[in-house]
């Protein structure tokens, strides 16, 4: 899609409604409604329910963790109304804190949900890698100051590619029923001052990406050998795992969906890597039973862990 575009203001969208969510996740316990915290879901279901006149209930592509922000969260929701595409993103923009954006809306067919179609999410961690203290970033980078080595830090990232038990990088409090999930791809690369992990998977598990991160960085220092990742992921233990990194330089950038739904591209984020040049969608996803389940393609074989699909 072109970034400047013209807001349809007359013709009401009719059917499920697709939406791309922007979203500094600093003051919100994440994405998922909860009691005893402010939630991004929290706020937007309110400020769609002011443009519709009734209540609306969203689904989103995933889970954030708290203070964790986003660039191309997508949720779908069923309007009881009938709105314009203006009426929608303005509207809704009009209502949302200053911390919240809807970015685009697009009807999609019933059988579109955003959670259940995606095939991928992405994430971007981002260090500010210098010895000062940050000042304009502080709000969506991590601060280290010790030299990083990012392609040690790459190098030993890749013994995580592909299908693993991933029981050393996931939170103790940690909800899902298994601990199995699949990297499509990690990379990690330094731009000037910025060192960057980019990560792409089927799901994550709990403060999985940040435990991820904590440890590439001691790889990075060099408090710790190339070969210390592929060690942690072996033990399947989070006990014997490394820190958990900050919450503020982890940004969900992206959700990988079948191309039938022809949902917008977009730059990924944060807008602070536009520079990079990279849109959405450019990466092939690797052919696995569960990519081409969600695809809806007939399959020789079932899934080898239909309990592990169900989860993801």
């Amino acid at each position: 899609m072109t970034l400047f575009y013209h807001f349809d203001e007359k013709i009401p969208l009719t059917g499920r409604l697709a939406m791309g969510i922007e979203y500094d996740g600093t003051r919100y316990c994440g994405f998922q409604r909860l009691k005893h915290a402010a939630s991004v879901q929290a706020s937007l279901e309110e400020a769609l329910a002011k443009v519709a006149n009734e209540p609306i209930q969203v689904h989103a592509s995933g889970r954030t963790d708290s203070g964790v922000h986003a660039t191309r969260q997508i949720i779908h929701f069923d309007p009881p109304v009938g709105r314009s595409e203006k009426a929608w993103i303005f509207g809704a923009n009009t209502h949302l804190p200053r911390d919240v954006a809807v970015r685009w809306v697009k009807p999609v067919g019933d059988d579109f949900h955003s959670r259940l179609c995606a095939l991928g999410r992405r994430y971007r961690y981002v260090l500010l890698n210098q010895i000062s203290r940050p000042v304009l970033e502080r709000a969506n980078v991590t601060w280290c100051r010790d030299p990083l080595d990012a392609d040690a830090m790459h190098r030993a990232a890749q013994a995580l590619v592909g299908e693993h038990d991933f029981s050393s990088f996931r939170a103790a409090g940690c909800q899902s029923k298994t601990p199995w999930r699949h990297l499509h791809f990690i990379d990690v690369k330094r731009y000037g001052q910025l060192v960057i992990i980019d990560v792409q998977g089927n799901a994550f598990l709990h403060h999985m990406i940040r435990n991820i991160a904590g440890a590439l960085v001691s790889v990075g220092r060099g408090a710790q050998e190339e070969s210390y990742i592929g060690e942690l992921l072996a033990l399947k233990n989070r006990r014997k795992g490394d820190v958990t990194a900050p919450a503020c330089g982890l940004h969900f950038v992206d959700s990988v969906y079948d191309e039938r739904f022809d949902l917008p591209k977009e730059p990924l984020g944060p807008h602070l890597l536009s520079f990079t040049g990279e849109w959405t969608g450019e990466r092939e996803l690797p052919d696995t039973p569960r990519v081409a389940y969600r695809r809806s393609r007939s399959l020789s074989k079932k899934a080898a862990n239909p309990e592990q699909e169900a989860s993801s």
